[in-house]
C-alpha cells in the first residue's frame, strides 16, 4: 500500500504529442500493458539510462537513436533483459511495427522501452498487433492511460502536471513514471517519461535532464539493485510559445525549476511505493567532508536491511544507524556525529544525548513518514535521499514475482 501517494488526477495534454495505450497480452489479461507515445515533427528529445552493465536491449537501442526520435513504444510485463542479439531484434521488430502503422515515420525513428521480468524474449507478434491497436488510438489527452499501463508491481499510477509562467510565456509540463523494486537508479528510474511544450534545442535539453534527475530520481533508494532497463525521458514539443535557443536564457532556469518540481515528485512517489511499503523516510545529511560523503552516508542508511526493517518495526535502535554510517565508506568521526530522528535528538558526539528517551524516538518511529538527520560535525554540505521501510510483503512479493 502506497504511503500518502495522491490520487492520480487528468493530466494536460502536451502540444504535439499524442498517446495510444492497449492491452498486447504480455503478462497483463485485465489492464493495458502497452504504450504508442509520438511527437509531431520538431520535437527535441532527451535521455538518461542505466549504467548497469547488463543494459536491457531496449535500453541500448533507444540509447543508440536518442537523437532522431520521433516515437516511443513501451511495454510492461517483460523487461527484454538480458536477451543479447535475439531481444535486440525483437525489440527492432515492435519498434519498425509502429513505424509501419504511421505513414511519417520511419522505424529507425521509434525508441524501445521495457520494463518487468528480466531473462524472456518479447512476444513478438503480440505487440506487433498490439502496436497497430495503440497507433489507432493516438490522442493528445491519453497521459492518465499510459500512467497506469506502464505499472509492474506499483498498486498506484504516478503522473503529474504543471505550467509554468515564464518571462516569455506559459510552459506545460506533464511526466509519468513507474517503479516499485529494483529500485536504486543510477540515472533515473525505472520508467519515467516527461514531455513539455517548449521548443529547446536538444543539447541544451540533455543537460537540463541530467541535472534534474541527479535531484529527483537519482536520489531514490527502495532496494539498492539498479534496474537492467532504467530510463528517463524527456521531450520538448515545440508547439507552445515559448522558445529556448541557448543554455544562457534565462527562462531555462524557470522552465528547469518546473521541471524538477514535477520530477521530484515523482521520484518520491516512487520511494513511497516501494514493494510492500508502509512507511517513507527522508534521509538527510549535513556536515560532510564533501557531497559525495553525505550521500555515502545517506545510502548507506537508506539501503541497510537491518535499518529499514527497523523502521517497519518502528523500533528506534539508533546502533542500526551507527552501524550504517560507519560502513558508508565516508570520512567519519565517530565523535563529531548527531543522529536525530525528526525532532528527537538521539545522539550528540557519538554517544546517547542527554536527556534523550526511547519513547520520543519511538513515537517518530511510530509515524507514516519520519526524517533521519545526520550531522557529520565537518561543515555546511548536506544531501537527502528518499527511501521507505522492508516489510513481510517486500519479500513476498519478490518471492512470488514470476508466479
Amino acid at each position: 500500500m502506497a504511503v500518502n501517494v495522491p490520487e492520480l488526477q487528468a493530466l494536460l495534454p502536451i502540444t504535439g504529442v499524442r498517446i495510444g495505450t492497449t492491452n498486447a497480452g504480455i503478462k497483463q489479461r485485465v489492464r493495458d500493458d502497452m504504450v504508442v507515445m509520438i511527437m509531431d515533427p520538431g520535437a527535441t528529445v532527451a535521455g538518461v539510462f542505466t549504467q548497469s552493465s547488463f543494459r536491457a536491449a531496449p535500453v541500448k537501442l533507444a540509447a543508440a537513436r536518442l537523437q532522431q526520435g520521433r516515437a516511443l513504444v513501451i511495454n510492461s510485463g517483460n523487461a527484454n533483459a538480458a536477451t543479447g542479439q535475439p531481444g535486440e531484434h525483437d525489440a527492432v521488430a515492435v519498434c519498425d511495427a509502429v513505424g509501419a502503422s504511421l505513414p511519417d515515420i520511419d522505424g529507425s525513428q521509434v525508441l524501445p522501452f521495457s520494463t518487468g521480468v528480466i531473462g524472456a524474449r518479447l512476444p513478438v507478434e503480440a505487440m506487433k498487433k498490439g502496436a497497430m491497436e495503440a497507433v489507432q488510438r493516438l490522442q493528445t489527452d491519453n497521459w492518465n492511460a499510459a500512467a497506469r499501463a506502464i505499472m509492474t508491481t506499483d498498486t498506484v499510477p504516478k503522473g503529474r502536471s504543471l505550467t509554468v509562467n515564464t518571462d516569455k510565456g506559459p510552459v506545460t509540463i506533464t511526466g509519468i513514471a513507474k517503479g516499485a523494486g529494483m529500485i536504486k537508479p543510477d540515472m533515473a528510474t525505472m520508467l519515467g517519461f516527461m514531455a513539455m511544450d517548449a521548443a529547446i534545442p536538444q543539447k541544451v535539453l540533455q543537460g537540463m535532464l541530467k541535472r534534474v534527475a541527479d535531484v529527483s530520481f537519482n536520489r531514490v533508494t527502495i532496494d539498492g539493485d539498479t534496474s537492467t532497463n532504467d530510463s528517463l525521458i524527456l521531450i520538448a514539443s515545440g508547439k507552445g510559445s515559448v522558445g529556448i535557443t541557448n543554455e544562457e536564457d534565462p527562462c531555462l532556469v524557470q522552465i528547469e525549476r518546473g521541471l524538477t518540481s514535477v520530477a521530484q515528485d515523482l521520484a518520491m512517489w516512487i520511494a513511497r511505493d516501494g514493494e510492500g511499503a508502509t512507511r517513507f523516510a527522508t534521509v538527510r545529511v549535513r556536515g560532510g567532508k564533501t557531497s559525495a560523503d553525505c550521500l555515502k552516508v545517506a545510502y548507506a542508511i537508506a539501503e541497510s536491511p537491518l535499518v529499514k526493517t527497523a523502521i517497519f518495526a518502528g523500533d528506534p535502535n539508533w546502533g542500526r544507524f551507527c552501524m550504517a554510517i560507519g560502513r558508508s565508506g565516508a570520512d567519519v568521526d565517530p565523535d563529531r556525529v548527531t543522529l536525530f530522528l525528526d525532532d528527537v535528538c538521539i545522539a550528540r558526539n557519538g554517544l546517547v544525548a542527554e536527556g534523550y528517551q526511547e519513547k520520543d524516538a519511538a513515537r517518530v518511529m511510530a509515524q507514516q513518514e519520519l526524517t533521519v538527520l545526520v550531522d557529520l560535525g565537518f561543515g555546511d554540505i548536506e544531501e537527502w535521499v528518499w527511501t521507505c521501510d522492508f516489510s513481510y510483503d517486500y519479500v513476498k512479493i519478490n518471492a512470488e514475482y514470476r508466479s
